[in-house]
């Protein structure tokens, strides 16, 4: 069985900064992409920021210059350095990975259990 435990959420003012992790854990063969994605109330989840497992990386448009993805893949994770937060930065932040598992021997998609962030104006 496969984790993604994520840490790092809270609350803080806008233009602040706040940093989440995500560490997968288990019967991990290796780990393709990684990354945040993230739900609003009342909107769709949507991808924030990706890092492939050559530290490729891709940001949505709104994130771009303020949110930094990183990997760690000797500890199987990944993080998401966020700053100058803004309100509409606010959302359940969900840490995401394709882990080709050991004993299942096939690709899938993992999901963390959520990270509340909320950014006060």
């Amino acid at each position: 069985q496969v984790q993604l435990v994520e840490s790092g959420g809270g609350l803080v003012q806008a233009g602040g900064s706040l940093r989440l992790s995500c560490a997968a854990s288990g019967s991990i063969f290796s780990i393709n992409s990684m990354g945040w994605y993230r739900q609003a109330p009342g909107k769709q989840r949507e991808l924030v920021a990706l890092a492939t497992s050559d530290f490729n990386t891709a940001y949505v448009d709104s994130v771009k210059g303020r949110f930094t993805i990183s990997r760690d893949n000797a500890k199987n994770t990944v993080y998401l350095q966020m700053n100058s937060l803004k309100p509409d930065d606010t959302a359940v932040y969900y840490c995401y990975a394709q882990i080709f598992g050991s004993s299942t021997r096939r690709y899938e998609n993992y999901w963390g259990q959520g990270t509340q962030v909320t950014v006060s104006s």
